[in-house]
């Protein structure tokens, strides 16, 4: 059963005096449970792809359905409630509060999902266990390596129980070992939990993780 659909996705930016197209009549479709890569150089319209996914982006011209939910028409406070409550992201860039620690880092999407201290606490540390950092819980961002750093924004990512995962490039600071732990983490935890995961890279390795690959080119899926 698909959970995402993308139908004819066309986005266009101006810059300057002339107008880029950045992604041009994609259509992909996305299964519930899938792990996706998205795959291509640099320049290729991945990331803009991934946001209007996720909503973050809203196409020039085409739908993004989740299920029944057309989310380019959605107006902006509820398509902030709808990502907070369905998605979780993983970025290149941890963005993990210096002055927290990391069950506290992991622990914050849950304050603003109303979720009590204790189970909120509780929570963070399954996730840290999960990643391998259950005994780092009280290190804080700069007592860590990166990968340590972006093992807990996947913890934070998964914490709220998100029905679908976006990263983008989230192992492109890492090198090529802390890379594939990252994804298999990523993969092993989707995959237990029955999520979906979107993931953007240019790293044919790390692709090759995943259950179906699609390839951009200038803005056009070229295969799968």
């Amino acid at each position: 059963m698909a959970i995402l659909a993308l139908s004819d996705i066309v986005k266009k930016y101006r810059m300057g005096d002339s107008i880029v197209t950045a992604l041009d009549n994609l259509s992909i479709t996305v299964e519930e449970g899938e792990f996706v890569a998205v795959v291509g150089t640099s320049g290729c319209g991945k990331t803009t792809l991934l946001n209007i996914a996720a909503g973050l982006e809203r196409p020039t011209k085409g739908e993004v359905l989740y299920r029944n939910i057309t989310l380019n028409k959605l107006k902006e406070k509820d398509l902030v409630l709808f990502r907070q409550r369905v998605m979780g992201f993983v970025f290149q860039g941890y963005n993990l509060l210096p002055a927290l620690t990391a069950l506290e880092n992991v622990a914050l999407p849950l304050v603003f999902a109303g979720i009590a201290r204790k189970e909120r606490l509780v929570r963070a540390m399954q996730m840290l266990e999960l990643v391998g950092l259950k005994d780092r819980y009280r290190h804080k961002p700069m007592e860590m390596s990166g990968g340590q750093q972006q093992r807990v924004s996947v913890a934070r990512a998964l914490v709220g129980r998100p029905k679908i995962i976006f990263a983008d490039e989230p192992t492109g600071n890492l090198d090529t070992r802390t890379s594939a732990e990252i994804v298999t983490y990523l993969k092993e935890a989707a995959s237990k939990n029955r999520q979906t995961l979107v993931l953007v890279t240019h790293d044919s390795k790390i692709a090759g993780i995943a259950d179906r690959r699609i390839f951009l080119s200038d803005g056009k899926l070229i295969n799968e």
